[in-house]
Formats: structure tokens, C-alpha cells, sequence
């Protein structure tokens, strides 16, 4: 049986602790990318902890889904609409968490596509390297800057950046140039967002989460209950923590 607090009442109940870290369990996470995979097991572990869970996927009724599977464990989930290369999904979702829950915990930018396995820097379509970057990137960015004035007013907030150990510049390779090149631009972006957000309660950081056994990452990776483990170590880090603008993999860090 889910005991948390009724959003209204949570929402009552934090009027007098502003700018102190909230409990897990009168927190809220928007998660993006969430029906399935990588993402879904991310929304899972993050209700466990007590946490109110916005589950974000491009179609509705494969969010709604997947919500109900995970209510069925009592988990406090709710699938909304969130493309992350459309605005105006974007500004739905800010609106709709403003006006049900008045303010957001946790982001988990964890939405991603073109891994581009088959291609090389030389010969790639660029309109697939846009494409690329539209998800990968701008939907970060875009979703960052409509979630961040639900986070600033309360001192407190935690933006993790799903991103990948092939876009650590100590890598080289010729494989995947768009899904590369977005993920390490991502990585800047995130050392950026983390450097303006210094001292403000709310910390920035970038996960790797490793090769996992998902539609994209392919057969042969580890589970996706290992590897959503570390994404979430950085989604709960404690109210007094200063770990921000750092790449990790299973919470230790890992070269830019």
C-alpha cells in the first residue's frame, strides 16, 4: 500500500521547509523517455524510494502503459505526454507540474535515440547528426531551462544527464559520430549548467550508465536494473552534497 502524502498535501507540507532538502518521499522526479528500457527501470527504482514519479514518454498511451504496470506494485507513477523536440510538449509538461505539485525535485534527462552504429563521421547524413543532436541535446537543454524555475525558488534540485562513456574525450573511435558527438556536447552542457547553479541548491551531473540490454543498446549489455542503480544514486544525493558538474558511472567519476 503506497503511504505517501496526497500531492496536495505534500505540497502543503514543504510551504515550511523551503530551502531545505526535502524527504525522498514528498519529492518529486519527472523522468524522460520513460516507457520503456533504460528509462522505465529508472521511474521504478526512483518510486521505490517513496518518490513521486512523472513518467514522460512521446506517446501517451505507451506512458499510460507502462504507469499502470508499475501502480500495480504501488508505485506513485503518472504518465504525461513529453517529446523532448517539441516545445510545446515541453511547456505542457512545466505547466502541469507547476499547477498539480507547485514545484520539481528531480530531472532525469534520460531520453535519447540515433545510435548510429553503422556510420562514419566521413560519409554520415547530417540531417541524422541534427537529429541527433535535437534529442540528445536541445531535449536536455530545453527541458533543463522549463524545469530549472520549478527547482530555484526552493534551493533545492537534482538534473542528471544521461550520456554515454563514447563521448569521454579520452576515448577515440570512428563509431556512432552523431550519438558521440551529442553526448559529448551534452557533457559540456552539463559542466555549463553546473557552473551557473553553483551554491544554488541545485546540482548538475552526467551519468554513463554502460552498455545495458535495451532496444538501443542491444543484446549483451548488463541488465537494466544495474544500470539504472547509478542514475539514481545521482537523482537521491543528500540535501548537503556538493557533487555536482562531475561524469559518472555506478556513482564513482569517470573522464569528461
Amino acid at each position: 500500500m503506497n503511504t505517501a502524502p496526497s500531492p496536495a498535501r505534500r505540497k502543503s507540507q514543504r510551504a515550511s521547509s523551503l530551502f531545505t532538502a526535502p524527504p525522498l518521499v514528498q519529492q518529486i522526479a519527472l523522468v524522460s523517455g520513460a516507457n520503456r528500457g533504460l528509462g522505465v527501470e529508472i521511474v521504478r527504482q526512483l518510486a521505490a524510494t517513496g518518490m513521486t514519479v512523472l513518467l514522460g514518454s512521446r506517446e501517451l498511451a505507451l506512458g499510460e502503459s507502462a504507469a499502470r504496470r508499475l501502480r500495480t506494485d504501488g508505485a506513485d507513477v503518472t504518465a504525461i505526454k513529453l517529446d523532448v523536440t517539441q516545445q510545446k510538449d515541453i511547456d505542457a509538461a512545466a505547466r502541469y507540474v507547476e499547477n498539480t505539485y507547485g514545484r520539481l525535485d528531480v530531472l532525469v534527462n534520460n531520453a535519447g535515440s540515433y545510435y548510429d552504429m553503422g556510420e562514419l563521421p566521413s560519409s554520415i547524413d547530417i540531417d541524422t547528426v541534427h537529429a541527433a543532436l535535437d534529442t540528445n541535446l536541445f531535449g536536455a537543454w530545453r527541458l533543463s531551462e522549463a524545469m530549472l524555475p520549478l527547482m530555484r525558488p526552493f534551493g533545492f534540485g537534482r538534473i542528471v544527464n544521461l550520456s554515454s562513456g563514447c563521448a569521454s574525450s579520452t576515448i577515440d573511435g570512428e563509431c556512432c559520430p552523431a550519438y558521440r558527438v551529442s553526448k559529448a556536447a551534452l557533457n559540456s552542457y552539463t559542466r555549463a549548467l553546473a557552473a551557473e547553479l553553483t551554491g544554488s541548491g541545485i546540482l548538475v551531473n552526467a551519468v554513463c550508465p554502460g552498455w545495458t540490454n535495451t532496444e538501443m543498446g542491444g543484446a549483451g549489455g548488463r541488465p537494466v536494473s544495474a544500470s539504472a542503480q547509478g542514475v539514481v544514486w545521482a537523482a537521491c544525493l543528500p540535501g548537503r552534497s556538493s557533487t555536482t558538474g562531475g561524469f559518472f558511472r555506478d556513482g564513482e567519476i569517470i573522464p569528461w
